[in-house]
């Protein structure tokens, strides 16, 4: 099977609905409450790049993040949610896959205290998933940041770096998937 090649940037308000919702599946992760909100916007509003496309959506999430009403926190918590744990055996994502590999080549910080960090993570922030861009680090880099991040107990910088990070990833991506 041919690997995946996102469309000209060009050609989405063109593109069927479906096809919309595998460049978001590809960009970010599979999440029905993602296509919902940005389906509309890859259609309606012009990119000159997969950056602009990327940083459109970084907005959007922002401002579920930035508003007060507890439906936006839960759909931005259901978006974010959507990111495999770091470390997990089973993952869907093609992209994930890839993007973890290298923490499971780290042999130097065990298994048990990654999921040891999720857990608490996921107790600390509940709803939320931790999202990083992995990008190169080893896995005891990534496990600072962690313990960082559940250490300031704040979940409006939490959601801030969750975007962020997704962001960062998404770009990535669009970077490695470009036809």
């Amino acid at each position: 099977m041919a690997a995946y090649r996102l469309p000209p940037i060009t050609t989405l308000p063109s593109l069927p609905t479906a096809e919309l919702a595998t460049i978001l599946d590809h960009l970010f992760e599979p999440s029905v409450p993602l296509h919902t909100l940005s389906v509309d916007l890859l259609r309606d509003q012009p990119f000159s790049s997969y950056d602009d496309l990327v940083a459109s959506i970084g907005v959007q999430l922002t401002h579920l993040a930035e508003s007060s009403s507890t439906s936006d926190s839960k759909w931005l918590e259901s978006i974010l949610g959507a990111h495999p744990r770091l470390g997990e055996k089973k993952i869907d994502s093609t992209q994930s896959k890839a993007e973890q590999a290298q923490l499971a080549l780290d042999a130097e910080t065990g298994q048990d205290k990654l999921s040891e960090l999720n857990s608490l993570y996921e107790r600390t922030f509940p709803g939320l998933r931790y999202v990083v861009f992995v990008n190169g680090r080893d896995r005891s880099t990534i496990l600072e940041d962690m313990q960082a991040r559940i250490d300031r107990e704040n979940i409006d910088l939490e959601r801030t770096d969750a975007i962020k990070a997704m962001c960062e990833i998404a770009a990535d991506r669009a970077r490695k998937l470009a036809s």
